[in-house]
């Protein structure tokens, strides 16, 4: 990728948290014109649970997660802002799924927050 990010969100849900292994995953999302995948993923699909679709693409060979797709966004690949290891990563725009949050977590106050999933004009600038 040699773009910025549509957008970079936080998430709570029980699912990320469980297929992360981590207590809060963070995602960027970048147009899928914007982006090349080379090489063979296997995939898993599964409902989010906002209720849409999404389905993790990973490397066959050390299992690492790639890139997603989610039905919601459909013209956008999702990737965790971990794969990028960059520490000057854009800051996530807003939380999602805070009612699955641990009461430890600390973020950004200002950060726009939500106890489920996002609410507002459609995302992607």
């Amino acid at each position: 990728m040699t773009c910025d990010p549509s957008w970079t969100n936080v998430c709570h849900c029980k699912a990320c948290q469980r297929r992360t292994g981590a207590v809060i995953h963070s995602g960027a999302y970048f147009l899928q014109t914007d982006v090349t995948v080379d090489g063979p993923t296997k995939t898993y699909a599964r409902p989010a649970d906002s209720g849409y679709a999404i389905a993790f693409h990973f490397c066959p060979e050390c299992g690492s997660n790639v890139y997603w797709e989610a039905s919601r966004f459909p013209r956008y690949y999702g990737v965790a802002v971990g794969a990028f290891a960059d520490s000057t990563f854009p800051l996530p725009e807003f939380s999602v799924w805070e009612e699955s949050m641990h009461p430890w977590l600390d973020l950004t106050p200002e950060m726009p927050r939500f106890a489920r999933g996002r609410v507002g004009k459609p995302l992607g600038r």
